[in-house]
């Protein structure tokens, strides 16, 4: 099946789920899909506005060039989608628990965001931008910081001894973030 250019507003997909295929250029406004199986789902140049995502199944499925505005995406796990041609934005939306375990999210903005618990492991987020996002307990190993902008990000804990940090751009109210393994007072 393949969607272009719809708009679906207040739908619920939690029981019927939604329709195994390819969507371009469509809007989701206030759309529920809890816990549903988006697997080998494709969606281009989408946007999704004020949804429940959480605990969504997206095995396989594809997001090129996806907007997220004003949604709940807890605990997803996006390190399961399709890598290929993998482009993603959001704003405002809550992310707790979610894993982008091993993925490319070069130059993804994450502004508003809550990203507590949120697992960055081996992801390569160079030049991410991470403003007024809170990042309290995310966890950072192996990761490609480089020209990821924390500036405005706050709660974060990043050893420079285990992620590749170079050019990074991070506050002075931020420094504690990157000492927190040495156990030292900052006043």
């Amino acid at each position: 099946m393949e969607t272009n250019s719809q708009e679906y507003k207040n739908q619920d997909f939690t029981t019927e789920g939604l329709p195994k295929g390819e969507y371009e250029d469509c809007r989701f406004i206030d759309c529920q899909f809890v816990e549903c199986d988006l697997t080998s789902c494709i969606f281009v140049d989408c946007e999704f506005f004020s949804c429940d995502l959480s605990n969504v199944v997206i095995r396989n499925t594809s997001f090129k060039e996806v907007a997220f505005k004003e949604c709940k995406l807890i605990g997803c796990d996006f390190s399961e989608c399709n890598e290929f041609l993998l482009s993603l934005s959001f704003r405002d939306c809550q992310l707790d628990y979610a894993s982008f375990y091993k993925l490319r999210l070069k130059s993804t903005p994450f502004i508003n965001c809550q990203l507590k618990e949120v697992d960055f492991t081996e992801t390569d987020l160079t030049a991410a931008l991470f403003d007024e996002s809170n990042l309290l307990s995310a966890i950072f190993l192996q990761s490609t910081l480089e020209k990821a902008d924390f500036r405005l990000a706050m709660n974060y804990s990043i050893s420079p001894k285990v992620n590749r940090i170079k050019k990074a751009k991070f506050s002075l109210r931020g420094i504690p973030g990157l000492l927190d393994e040495y156990d030292i007072i900052i006043q």
